[in-house]
């Protein structure tokens, strides 16, 4: 079988990654190797991947978008890692790079999506006409991934040229349902019609259910594709009831109506996303080198930057204190991931008239823990975690990313924390598990399909969000006390996080069997 992912991101290819679907476009065509199916993948060149890795230029086309030609480039790479029945791809145009290098755009003053829905139209047609012009082999199962790629699915379904690529079997995965890329069907520059002036399309299965004069690329790719793949099978139930906001919970977010609809004919369907478990590093963690490196990737950091951010100078005081005092009795709780509402906005909330960070902090300093947290994202919070940092001896923000850092705190960490109002699998927490960091996690989505409360992590619960602090605020002081006064019963839940294994064989022979047969 011959299978065609398209993407935004491919943790495959460095500077291409900023969230999870990085890791399941580099792991599962890996996966569907091993099982005999051959992947093509195909990425915008964000950062001008052809330049810093081996590459072929295979094809140069005009295309008419905005009602003008301009060029697009279509390069294959050649990976030192990859997987020789695996073609990796990367679709080039002068607008695709940042100066930075950053996969997405940050320019809100646009609009909502408005620089990163130019770039992903653009993407998408181009993938077409490579297609259509057999530089890409014509696949037998085209796989789209998030709103940044179902402008394929809406070209492939109204664009009378692309009739002849109509047979392929198009499946759409869902990675986060609550990024929709919604932009105006017309009058505006980044929208439908600016993009594509001649296209005739049915506005009905492509708008925004609230918003009905813009177009709604999640909508338009469960819509307008045979099969719709969520990355885990509690989330899938999640979305596909409504979302209310006030009470804590998060579900379709408006699409529930058309995946209802889709689930009814059983062509929704949730498998787990996996973990490589190959390149499992058995190399005991060293507290010292962390933070020693740490130092290191501030620096790195403080150097794209003219003025020094109080996040990056706090951060490397702490630092500092830290290394003068490097042994300490309590646990050591960790979090890795992007800076956004979904994430950590349960920490920002107000618990007894303390934000709910401070009272776990506080929580931790009576049993002489710390708490480390790696990431980067929205910059309200950024500067909440920093003010936090300034008061809080115990709590080291470290504001950015770094693939190293990061790796060694999923092995170096005695509690993993992930208070994600929703998350549709997660990946963070199967990495912990792995190195057997149990975690503490929010009852949703993928994290309650591979975390059992008191078998091999914590789960904190709750029917609204008022419980749910009450609930997160107990079961981490429980965690904590569980560290500090019952060893051997900790033990046995780190060893029982250890022996999870979300491997990807069992996911990849439901793709295989649900998805594309």
């Amino acid at each position: 079988m011959q299978i065609l992912m398209v993407a935004a991101e491919n943790g495959m290819i460095s500077g291409a990654k900023v969230g999870g679907v990085a890791d399941v476009i580099r792991d599962v065509p890996i996966a569907l190797a091993a099982e005999k199916q051959s992947v093509d993948i195909v990425i915008p060149d964000h950062g001008n991947f052809h330049q810093k890795n081996k590459s072929v230029l295979v094809s140069q086309l005009n295309v008419s978008f905005r009602g003008e030609l301009t060029q697009v480039k279509l390069y294959q790479l050649y990976l030192t890692d990859q997987v020789s029945a695996n073609r990796q791809y990367i679709v080039a145009h002068d607008s695709f790079s940042q100066e930075n290098g950053q996969v997405y755009y940050h320019d809100y003053d646009k609009g909502p999506f408005a620089s990163d829905a130019n770039k992903f139209a653009l993407f998408s047609l181009a993938v077409c006409e490579f297609m259509l012009n057999g530089d890409i082999k014509r696949p037998d199962v085209l796989h789209l991934h998030d709103w940044h790629t179902a402008t394929i699915s809406v070209l492939l379904t109204y664009e009378l040229k692309y009739q002849e690529l109509e047979t392929i079997k198009r499946i759409y995965s869902i990675h986060n349902i609550a990024l929709q890329g919604i932009r105006p069907f017309n009058q505006d520059e980044s929208s439908l019609e600016a993009w594509f002036p001649q296209l005739s399309y049915n506005g009905e299965l492509i708008c925004d259910p609230k918003f009905l004069h813009c177009y709604n690329p999640m909508r338009a790719g469960i819509n307008l594709n045979h099969k719709v793949h969520v990355v885990s099978p509690n989330y899938c139930l999640e979305i596909l009831k409504e979302s209310n906001h006030e009470q804590g919970f998060f579900g379709g977010e408006g699409l529930e109506g058309d995946l209802r609809i889709k689930h009814s004919n059983h062509d929704v369907i949730g498998i787990l996303n996996g973990c490589d478990y190959e390149a499992l590093d058995d190399q005991q963690a060293d507290y010292t080198m962390f933070l020693h490196d740490a130092k290191k990737a501030l620096l790195r950091f403080a150097s794209n930057s003219s003025l020094l951010e109080p996040a990056i100078f706090i951060a490397n005081e702490r630092i500092n204190q830290w290394l003068n005092k490097t042994v300490f009795a309590g646990p050591l709780v960790t979090n890795v991931g992007r800076l956004t509402s979904q994430k950590v906005s349960l920490l920002l909330d107000d618990y007894q008239h303390q934000q709910v960070l401070t009272s776990l902090l506080t929580e931790l300093e009576l049993h002489q823990g710390r708490f480390i947290l790696i990431g980067s994202g929205d910059k309200v919070i950024e500067k909440a975690f920093t003010q936090c940092m300034a008061i809080h001896n115990n709590f080291l923000f470290i504001n950015g990313y770094d693939e190293t850092l990061s790796r060694h705190l999923y092995a170096l960490g005695d509690l993993f924390f992930m208070p994600s109002s929703f998350e549709p699998c997660g990946i963070s927490q199967m990495l912990a598990m792995k190195y057997g960091q149990p975690c503490l996690v929010n009852d949703v989505g993928g994290l309650t399909d591979t975390v059992k409360h008191n078998e091999n992590g914590f789960v904190f619960f709750g029917g609204n969000k008022e419980e749910k602090i009450t609930s997160l605020i107990k079961v981490f002081q429980l965690a904590i006390k569980t560290f500090c006064n019952h060893a051997k019963r900790y033990q046995v839940l780190a060893d029982a996080a250890k022996s999870q294994r979300f491997g990807w064989k069992n996911s990849i022979n439901e793709y295989i069997e649900k998805l594309y047969k």
